[in-house]
């Protein structure tokens, strides 16, 4: 069984930068695909970035490629989401999410997930 919290959400200036974390409890295998989703009113839960613990290869939507970096600490079982150049748009709630397949083509599809946290809120006034 797998725990998952996320932390370091908050409000911050467009252009601003902000990095949140997910921490892991519970035993997560080295092929494990680990995501970022975001989900504001109204709209879907949209993919942001994964990473397969393995291979430490990330992936990202386009949204945000190039402005958002994802990463681990395998010894803390800490996940990382880097945000710099954020805009009012990324204003979200942010969820980790943990599969037990490594990372592919479905990356942004939350159905593909077994495991969530509750979420951290990052907004970025217009």
């Amino acid at each position: 069984q797998v725990t998952l919290a996320e932390s370091g959400g908050g409000s911050v200036q467009a252009g601003g930068s902000l990095r949140l974390s997910c921490a892991a409890s519970g035993y997560l295998f080295s092929r494990d695909c680990v995501g970022w989703f975001r989900q504001a009113p109204g709209k879907e839960r949209e993919g942001v970035a994964a990473i397969t613990r393995a291979s430490r290869v990330p992936r990202y939507a386009d949204s945000v490629t190039g402005r958002f970096t994802i990463s681990q600490d395998k010894d803390e079982d800490t996940i990382f989401l880097q945000m710099n150049s954020l805009k009012p748009e990324d204003t979200a709630m942010y969820l980790c999410a943990a599969s037990e397949d490594d990372c592919g083509s479905w990356f942004r599809d939350p159905s593909k997930y077994h495991y969530w946290g509750q979420g951290t809120q990052v907004t970025v006034p217009s």
